[in-house]
């Protein structure tokens, strides 16, 4: 079902996708996905290839919904440039995905990508294929779990997957994507964040190979101890941007965690998930390696041909930000249609006079007629250009206005809040030290220091069991998250000469 490939009318008979920043590609053909040793140009294969979350920005516009459907694509623009804040000196490339809802607004994602990036990326694959069909946003790919019906698209999931130069977190709900954030933590920075640990440049090839083979269950103690205090940062990073989807979306719960890399499954992250973030997680690995020819392929290879299949059913499935798609038919190119015109005209002119005379005043009868229409149309073109420019030149000023006094508003709203809060909602020092005092008692977690900087609490934390330590954050992370602006703790060791753990928390109230 994984391979399945759609019943399209369209002449292509092969799939090929891309990863540009491993320099892998793979080519589905007679049933078979297999890696693919050279590119080349063939009219028949179908490229696809997809950017890396780091590589773009993302964000959310509203627009009215009485704005007509032929201005929508203006407006997204206008708004992307003024609202995320886009140099105006340069030009983008800008794609927009609709979100359903009943609101009085629509509400589009889109996803901006730099003209420069993407020729670094993609001209020297430009030489060798001559065109990119697809260009698929590295969050969007998961779209295809659902719409093949690989997973239910009832609950919320959230999908963390680690290639060699970036690292991102995909929330998607009800079968729909709702947000992604790149982190620090590509399988590149994670081998450097090690040998910064040691002290030194260990074996490229022999890292990888234990964090493939045996992961944070290796029997090696300098690997295992700084892959787990390397991946409980991940997961501490990962936490923070669940809270925060959680309160911007007003998303109750996660339901399932996948956690997959571009090297193969990483063996004990299961056990972190559940520490630090109280979910299931679950290897993202299909393992449909048709070819054999591998002991794994990277998951975004089988996600990027199952989009394939989708966009040759309908272009619309999928947000497309390629620069280079492939040149028309022969006959629809303007080069072609001289071409053609012009072996017609020397074949006439070898004709019988006669017939060259009357096709030449047909020609030019033809010729005239579509002179006459096309100046109508450039005239018309031209109003509808101008009345554009001035529609976009009173939207840009409402825009100002609605953007200063918002600006009045909200400094007036958080000025009286700031007021509200000094007298209703004060917390008092001893009130959060009793509640710290309550949790604490609670885990058997004891303290040896606390000190207080405004809003934030540092509490050095000891314990005779880190499970403890683990258990506590995540129970404050859970019970208290409406009171917290942030919480982190840089690590938790053991000490050797005594047999308790012992941990520095930080706590960021609101």
């Amino acid at each position: 079902m994984f391979l399945k490939k759609s019943s399209s009318q369209s002449t292509v008979k092969n799939v090929v996708t891309l990863n540009t920043y491993a320099d892998k590609s793979y080519i589905f053909k007679d049933d078979t996905f297999k890696p693919l040793k050279k590119l080349t140009y063939n009219t028949s294969n179908f490229v696809t290839s997809y950017l890396n979350n780091k590589d773009l920005i993302m964000a959310t516009v509203q627009i009215s919904r009485s704005i007509p459907e032929e201005d929508i694509e203006d407006i997204i623009e206008i708004k992307a440039y003024e609202e995320i804040g886009l140099d105006q000196a340069n030009s983008y490339i800008i794609s927009s995905m609709e979100i359903e809802s009943e609101e009085e607004e629509r509400t589009y994602h889109i996803f901006v990508a730099e003209p420069e990036r993407l020729d670094t990326l993609y001209l020297p694959i430009k030489k060798e294929t001559k065109y990119v069909d697809l260009i698929v946003p590295a969050p969007l790919l998961y779209k295809a779990l659902y719409t093949k019906e690989i997973l239910e698209d009832k609950n919320a999931h959230c999908f963390v997957y680690f290639t060699q130069n970036d690292a991102f977190v995909t929330i998607y709900r009800n079968g729909e994507y709702l947000y992604s954030k790149s982190i620090d933590f590509s399988l590149e920075q994670i081998y450097d964040k090690y040998c910064e640990a040691v002290g030194e440049k260990v074996d490229e090839k022999e890292f990888y190979t234990i964090l493939e083979s045996e992961g944070l269950k290796t029997t090696n103690n300098d690997y295992q101890q700084n892959f787990m205090k390397i991946f409980a940062e991940v997961f501490i990073t990962i936490n923070d941007i669940i809270i925060y989807v959680k309160r911007a979306f007003n998303l109750d719960t996660i339901d399932q965690m996948f956690i997959g890399s571009e090297r193969g499954p990483i063996i004990g992250l299961d056990d972190y998930s559940q520490n630090y973030l109280g979910l299931n997680s679950t290897d993202f690995n299909f393992n449909y390696n048709v070819s054999n020819e591998e002991w794994y392929t990277d998951q975004l290879q089988y996600l990027m041909l199952l989009a394939s299949f989708e966009y040759l059913e309908d272009d619309s499935a999928y947000v497309n930000i390629t620069m280079y798609p492939r040149a028309p038919a022969f006959v629809n190119r303007a080069s072609g249609q001289f071409i053609i015109s012009t072996f017609a005209a020397i074949s006439l002119s070898l004709a019988y006079p006669l017939v060259y005379l009357v096709g030449s005043y047909v020609n030019d009868a033809k010729i005239y007629a579509l002179t006459i229409e096309n100046n109508k149309l450039t005239k018309e073109s031209n109003k509808y250009k101008k009345i554009i420019g001035e529609k976009k030149s009173i939207i840009s000023g409402l825009d100002k206005d609605i953007k200063r006094l918002s600006g009045i508003y909200s400094a007036k709203t958080k000025t009286l809040t700031s007021i509200y809060d000094k007298k209703v909602n004060y917390r008092l020092k001893s009130g959060m030290f009793h509640t710290i005092a309550e949790e604490l008692d609670k885990y058997e977690v004891q303290v040896n220091k606390i000190v207080t900087e405004g809003d934030t609490i540092f509490l050095s934390l000891l314990s005779t069991d880190d499970r403890k330590m683990t258990e506590l954050i995540k129970h404050i992370s859970e019970t208290h998250f409406d009171e917290l602006e942030g919480m982190d703790i840089e690590r938790i060791e053991k000490d050797p000469a005594e047999n308790y753990y012992k941990g520095l928390l930080k706590v960021e109230l609101k």
